[in-house]
């Protein structure tokens, strides 16, 4: 039951994306954007790591894709309460674990979708990548986006308000992003700086990407990265069910 329940869900949501295509596309803009005007800056330059500039920069906007897009989801969250969604789902016999399931898996298609496009992009800039490494990153925005959507989920059943919400995702999406090493290595910074993104949990993901896209699987980040994405997931995952059982969404 609980398959088909997530299973329905899914496809209840993935029409609505389907639906709107633009907004397919236009999530993906930012990263482009910074992909088109930014990636050639670094062209040549020492950033201190393996590979290319390319291989630098593009698996930092691939997890920045999942970080904030996925981090805005429970917007659709409140969009729904403030119309009856959620009190008409309240009343029917779906898991509640299926009503997030549903929606967490719809966010990761969308932005698995989006970074196959900004990737493609990114071999015409001039990136070259292995294939596995590539479709490692694929995996690892997939485990990013379904963790932050549902961390997202849960809190928009907290706050209820966008005017609550917006503020508190973006205090927390920005230092992670700036701490992450998502643009640059973190490594280019002062030393302090280093040591203080160590304490967080996305630095470890941006690295086991960079090294998946320069073909090295069996390193010590890719086995931190792997360990922190799971475990991130599962975490996740459990909060954002028990807010929902909690809020009989």
């Amino acid at each position: 039951m609980l398959i088909q329940d997530t299973a329905l869900i899914y496809g209840r949501y993935m029409r609505q994306s389907l639906r709107s295509r633009f907004a397919l596309l236009f999530g993906v803009l930012m990263p482009l954007l910074y992909l088109l005007f930014f990636g050639p800056l670094l062209t040549d330059l020492p950033l201190g790591g393996k590979g290319s500039s390319w291989q630098v920069l593009v698996p930092g906007l691939l997890l920045q894709l999942g970080l904030f897009g996925a981090s805005f989801a429970g917007f659709a969250v409140i969009i729904e309460q403030g119309q009856g969604v959620v009190d008409r789902m309240r009343v029917t016999p779906v898991s509640r674990l299926a009503l997030l399931l549903g929606r967490v898996l719809r966010e990761a298609t969308v932005f698995v979708f989006q970074a196959v496009l900004l990737v493609l992009a990114a071999l015409v800039m001039g990136l070259r990548a292995p294939l596995p490494g590539v479709l490692i990153g694929f995996a690892f925005v997939g485990l990013l986006t379904a963790s932050l959507a549902s961390l997202s989920y849960a809190l928009a059943l907290k706050v209820r308000t966008p005017q609550e919400f917006g503020p508190a995702v973006n205090a927390l999406t920005m230092p992670m992003m700036l701490l992450s090493g998502l643009m640059l290595p973190m490594t280019l910074g002062p030393r302090w700086l280093d040591v203080l993104s160590h304490f967080v949990p996305f630095r470890y993901l941006v690295d086991a990407v960079r090294d998946a896209y320069v073909g090295a699987y069996a390193t010590q980040h890719m086995l931190y990265g792997t360990i922190v994405a799971v475990l991130f997931a599962a975490l996740a995952v459990t909060v954002g069910t028990r807010v929902f059982r909690g809020a009989g969404a």
